[in-house]
């Protein structure tokens, strides 16, 4: 069933006729965001043969991922796979998961080169050939994983409610999904979204907004997060007539597995940032409209309180304040820009 055109297009595309990042035709696939400093360090540490066959389109790293399992859909050569091996440390796991063999090949290739290169007694990283839309065919239960993590794979799904049904499933309460992908401001018509070339290139098959939202919704996660966003140009004048007027942009995003509200809600609540995070000793991102200066108290809604308070990152933050008293609406920033190329 899950072997479509659209899978063969795709696994055709980045198996055979990508041999580089050089061959691609857009710029969907350069970073939204300057690698952090933190992560340069570490990504000097992976082969450059992965590095070379990257074709991400940013940097879907997040912080506090000491002892954490995490879930790369889409992994490719494993470059974020190696990256985040370095920062679960030894107690943790990082699982990739690609659907075309020949990336997955080189990504085994220096398993345990890298191991050593690590300093690991054992590598804590696994290779699985398989779709995003059954993680159960991996071995994969329900709350399972900490953090799942995408880069501009997600877009590659011909259906993407799955995708998301599946993620939202392994991933443990207070998990946390962060993934960079490329999206479009109105639905593709047919013939883009059956366009080898415009798929293969992340934007045949881009999430429009709107739909994103609701299909987050359905499954009921009523708020996430824009951390990034900037926007793409086609570098080939061809693909460009045959998009059109269409925008598309490439967004990093956060959502975590929480009951929140589908607004933000005043309840007087406030935030300290207590500056322990590793690699970010002053201030901590959150998203677009949320960095939090170390010492610093600032008012939060209550969706954005859950967000540092019922996740992993509960012991970096204090938060005072409870649900017992209502305000109204917060005066917060939109889950998504009205026109997202202005958030750089």
């Amino acid at each position: 069933m899950l072997d479509t055109q659209t899978h063969r297009d795709v696994q055709n595309y980045y198996g055979e006729v990508l041999k580089t990042k050089s061959d691609l035709q857009t710029t969907a696939c350069c970073p939204t965001e300057a690698i952090p400093l933190y992560l340069r360090k570490h990504l000097s540490m992976i082969e450059g043969e992965i590095l070379e066959r990257f074709y991400g389109c940013g940097s879907p790293v997040p912080l506090g991922l000491e002892g954490c399992t995490v879930l790369d859909l889409g992994c490719g050569t494993g470059r974020d796979v190696y990256l985040c091996s370095q920062l679960v440390g030894e107690s943790g796991r990082v699982i990739g998961l690609d659907m075309t063999e020949n990336q997955l090949a080189v990504a085994r290739k220096y398993q345990e080169n890298h191991r050593e290169r690590f300093g690991h007694a054992q590598s804590n990283v696994e290779f699985h050939q398989g779709y995003m839309e059954d993680l159960s065919a991996i071995g994969l239960a329900d709350n399972s994983v900490d953090v799942v993590i995408s880069n501009c794979v997600l877009n590659l799904a011909p259906d993407k409610a799955p995708v998301f049904r599946e993620i939202f499933r392994v991933l443990k309460p207070g998990g946390e999904l962060y993934f960079a992908d490329v999206f479009s401001d109105r639905r593709l018509t047919p013939e883009m979204r059956n366009d080898p070339v415009l798929v293969g290139e992340c934007l045949g098959g881009a999430l429009y907004t709107e739909d994103f939202r609701r299909t987050l919704h359905r499954l009921g996660v009523s708020d996430y997060r824009v951390v990034a966003s900037s926007v793409i140009e086609p570098s080939n004048p061809e693909l460009e007539v045959r998009v059109g007027n269409v925008r598309f942009f490439s967004m990093t995003v956060r959502a975590f597995k929480l009951d929140l509200e589908d607004r933000c809600e005043d309840y007087g609540q406030v935030a300290w940032y207590k500056g322990t995070l590793p690699h970010s000793p002053h201030r901590m991102v959150l998203d677009d409209h949320h960095t939090f200066i170390t010492g610093k108290p600032m008012p939060v809604c209550s969706n954005t309180a859950a967000m540092i308070n019922d996740t992993r990152f509960s012991d970096h933050f204090r938060v005072d304040g409870d649900l017992s008293t209502h305000f109204g609406l917060f005066d917060c920033g939109p889950t998504e820009p009205t026109d997202p190329a202005a958030c750089c």
